[in-house]
């Protein structure tokens, strides 16, 4: 079992405010279940591909998220929806039209939910975006900020946006509360993908020509995120706003790789070579995307959030990283 995450955000115990969360079997949607669970100012109802016989919440099964779902038994009463399933990034495309795929996923299943919710009389939707929309990359010194233009540079960050935009038109045209929430790299216990790659080179210890890497990336640990959507449920300065989130401290790659090596119970060995020799290298290896993520900047401004919630992010990043390892460990001793 993945320990309850108890969040820092207190919400009025005495609401019992009724919840609807999608994804709840997702990578994010599990912990904000944990979290809300542990919470007692919620009446639960969660929305998954998978129905929970858990007493503590009730449980909605649903064929997946297009726009030809039946919201109508699992929005009725609701007050809130926090919408955190998505089609997020495939590694390995299986279908012939990605973009198409993702737009029926994450913006016309959105949509169909959003406007499902605000015939229901839901108060308040929160939609988990993505920082793509605003772009993959930042230049030196520069940060995102809600002035930025997006800029979205692949099918899954246009999605986002595309489905943004979609909200805030139902929003004008219902009176439904709308909270954008706008994550860069998540990552926490049960991470997948690149963060987890590098979780797996940490273990094994493997010598890294990354010793040398200033950029400067913003992350955000999984229980951060968890904490702030857990505070934009009720608070009033949250409506109708777009938050952008990080863990604010940024790191370079060669920071990220020390502290995630350490965490490992391991002493770094990361070689400093040029990053002129790694890109021309990645290059070679048909890996420019790779060493663009590796190598580049990506910084996230959040003072908009944390001036308007009153919200700091409870951990750091050490802190954030040893959790991964730390429930990772005990995760494999349950599993075995």
């Amino acid at each position: 079992m993945v320990k309850a995450f108890r969040s820092q955000t207190k919400v009025r115990s005495e609401s019992g405010m009724k919840l609807l969360l999608t994804g709840a079997t997702g990578f994010l949607g599990s912990r904000l279940l944990f979290a809300i669970v542990s919470n007692s100012g919620f009446d639960l109802c969660c929305a998954s591909r998978q129905s929970s016989r858990d007493a503590r919440f009730k449980s909605f099964k649903v064929p997946g998220l297009h726009s030809g779902v039946d919201w109508s038994e699992a929005l009725f009463g609701q007050e809130v929806v926090v919408h955190s399933a998505a089609r997020a990034h495939i590694m390995k495309e299986e279908v012939s039209d990605p973009l198409a795929e993702y737009r029926r996923v994450n913006v016309e299943g959105t949509l169909g939910l959003a406007r499902q919710a605000a015939a229901a009389n839901v108060k308040r939707f929160i939609f988990v975006s993505s920082i793509k929309v605003n772009g993959e990359q930042t230049k030196p010194g520069v940060r995102f900020s809600l002035e930025s233009k997006p800029k979205p540079g692949d099918n899954y960050g246009l999605s986002k946006w595309e489905a943004e935009q979609g909200l805030w038109d139902i929003s004008k045209d219902t009176g439904m509360e709308v909270v954008i929430v706008r994550p860069p790299l998540v990552y926490g216990p049960r991470v997948k993908g690149n963060f987890a790659s590098m979780m797996t080179l940490a273990t094994r210890n493997l010598p890294l020509p990354l010793g040398a890497v200033n950029n400067k990336r913003s992350l955000v640990a999984l229980d951060n995120l968890v904490d702030l959507i857990i505070r934009c449920i009720d608070h009033p300065a949250a409506a109708n706003q777009t938050f952008l989130v990080s863990d604010d401290q940024d790191v370079s790659t060669t920071e990220l790789l020390t502290m995630i090596t350490k965490a490992a119970g391991n002493k770094p060995r990361l070689i400093p070579v040029p990053l002129g020799l790694l890109r021309l290298g990645a290059a070679v290896l048909g890996k420019k995307a790779v060493a663009d993520r590796l190598l580049g900047n990506l910084q996230v401004d959040i003072t908009h959030t944390k001036d308007t919630l009153g919200w700091k992010p409870p951990i750091s990043v050490e802190e954030g990283i040893r959790r991964c390892f730390e429930e990772d460990s005990r995760q494999s001793k349950v599993d075995s």
